[in-house]
């Protein structure tokens, strides 16, 4: 190798290294700067990221806001619910720990072969890291946060619990949050009472409870709902 070839190996050599250097700085900067979720364990979060992000869009268009809530125990909610949640959102949920790789690297492929961005790829414990503590942006930080909060997720709870507060909190329509909400907004009844059908329909709503409704469901949530209805047989 000749001299130009060797400083030219010399200079990739020390890019990589500060490249290498800056990743982990970063990556120890994001770790850090992470909530505790220990405290989890023992307490329901009173709020979330994503409420107070509704609370700030309602506030900056000049509405009014509400939150509608009541927290319910995991053994207060039907299992069809449970059910219908798992076969629509997460399917390996009890299975990964946190990250289903697998659901990534489909996703991945199938974004490449459609040429847009395909849903699927977040576990029900991603998605409760995001609605707890992130914004709604997509850049890699935030990403990367999502990740590391939903192994730590996994190492400071047991899935029951993950499970529980994911659906005491996510977004069920305008100002519903949780399934306890949810099912008394739409059917009248408790989450525990939540038959297969009623349970399809909320579950097929997760996916933008503001576009479809379960008080009014369109064409594309009745489809949903006929698809979870079959995987809920399958299981």
């Amino acid at each position: 190798m000749g001299g130009g070839g060797r400083q030219f190996g010399r200079r990739l050599g020390r890019a990589i290294l500060a490249a290498g250097a800056i990743g982990f700085a970063v990556l120890v900067y994001v770790y850090l700067t992470l909530p505790d979720i220990r405290i989890l364990a023992r307490t329901n979060p009173s709020s979330t990221a994503f409420m107070e992000q509704r609370d700030l869009e309602a506030a900056t268009d000049g509405r009014s806001t509400r939150r509608v809530q009541e927290w319910v125990p995991y053994s207060g909610i039907s299992d069809n619910l449970k059910r219908a949640v798992l076969v629509a959102e997460d399917a390996a949920f009890w299975d990964h720990d946190g990250i289903d790789i697998t659901q990534i690297r489909e996703a991945i492929q199938a974004s490449w072969a459609q040429g847009i961005a395909v849903r699927g790829a977040s576990t029900i414990t991603q998605q409760l890291a995001k609605n707890l503590y992130l914004s709604p942006s997509r850049d890699p930080l935030r990403k990367l946060r999502e990740l590391i909060l939903a192994r730590r997720l996994e190492a400071a709870l047991p899935k029951v619990r993950i499970f529980e507060i994911y659906l005491n909190v996510i977004e069920w329509g305008d100002g519903i949050w949780g399934v306890e909400a949810a099912a008394r907004a739409y059917f009248g009844i408790p989450a525990s009472s939540l038959n297969a059908e009623q349970s399809a329909l909320l579950a097929g709503a997760i996916i933008n409870p503001r576009v479809h409704s379960p008080a009014r469901p369109t064409a594309r949530l009745l489809r949903r709902q006929q698809i979870i209805l079959g995987r809920m047989r399958q299981g």
